[in-house]
């Protein structure tokens, strides 16, 4: 029992973490000139500003919190509880950026928790393998990159918009949920082996690749579309890929039969609250204050850098 509340606490602290990391950043950005925004300039205006050390440190804390969650807890457990991230975002990007949030908004947030709290005590994913035997990881890896792949090619053959949104972040999601998994592994060894065999293990060089490679695409997505389009497809898909993984991967054991029922409400709640926020005004203002200024100018939202 102390062992998940453990997760559970590090999974949040995770979730915080990063949600203030991204906020931090983006509000660092805004201190840059746009004629330079694309230019190596940038990198060095942002070397200068306190508030986007502020936002690295966020992110590098939700890793370390992350890694610990995973080390201490089920991946089907501790993974979908990122899915906080988003209203965490939402709240501090307000305070940030002194944006009111509308009733619906806190309505749809409330939704998020509530649902993803039904969703998870009524699954409670138990057990599981500690390690998991190096050819399992040739079909999920084949599997998950190929998924992965397809999507990015849908959504870079596709034009501006929804669709290539969706499919770029769905993509960033996938890595993201391998990038759990393979943290997961990493953290396995360095607990049984140690420091030594951490550095060694193909695991750990292959989670810094993937995970930097699906922060790559995530960024490609925000700027290929509006946010309901990525938003969503980020936030349910790295959740439903990292309960797949934890299920097949790492043989943990969510509840069945009667269980499914609430499971299932809890999940209606979570979709309306996940998809609801992603279409109010005030989510865009937080996560993406500079896009209505770039509409004002008479440029298309989706072309900035």
């Amino acid at each position: 029992m102390v062992t998940i509340l453990l997760s559970v606490m590090f999974a949040l602290l995770a979730a915080g973490s990063n949600a203030l990391g991204t906020v931090l950043q983006r509000r660092a950005a805004l201190t840059v000139p746009a004629s330079r925004s694309l230019r190596i300039g940038l990198i060095r205006d942002l070397v200068h500003t306190p508030v986007w050390f502020g936002g690295m440190l966020g992110v590098i804390f939700a890793a370390l919190f992350q890694a610990l969650a995973l080390a201490t807890g089920s991946l089907a457990a501790v993974q979908p509880i990122f899915i906080l991230e988003l209203p965490l975002a939402l709240v501090i990007g307000g305070m940030v950026f002194h944006v009111g949030l509308s009733r619906k908004a806190w309505l749809c947030v409330a939704c998020i928790v509530a649902g993803l709290a039904l969703v998870l005590l009524s699954l409670a994913p138990t057990g599981g393998r500690e390690q998991v035997p190096g050819i399992w990881w040739l079909p999920a890896l084949a599997v998950t990159g190929g998924i992965g792949a397809a999507l990015v090619l849908t959504g870079l053959r596709r034009p501006a918009g929804l669709t290539r949104a969706a499919s770029l972040a769905a993509a960033a999601a996938i890595g993201n949920a391998v990038t759990a998994a393979l943290v997961k592994s990493a953290m396995n060894i360095l607990s049984a082996q140690g420091a030594g065999a951490f550095f060694t293990a193909w695991q750990t060089y292959s989670f810094a690749a993937v995970g930097a490679f699906s922060l790559f695409l995530l960024g490609v997505a925000m700027q290929g579309g509006p946010l309901i389009g990525s938003q969503p497809a980020l936030t349910l898909g790295d959740a439903s890929v990292s309960f797949c993984l934890g299920v097949t991967l790492y043989g943990e054991q969510p509840r069945a039969g009667f269980w499914l029922l609430p499971a299932l409400m809890g999940l209606g709640v979570l979709l309306y609250g996940i998809f609801g926020l992603s279409h109010t005004r005030c989510l865009a203002q937080c996560l993406d204050p500079g896009r209505d200024e770039l509409d004002a100018m008479g440029q298309p939202a989706t072309a900035r850098g």
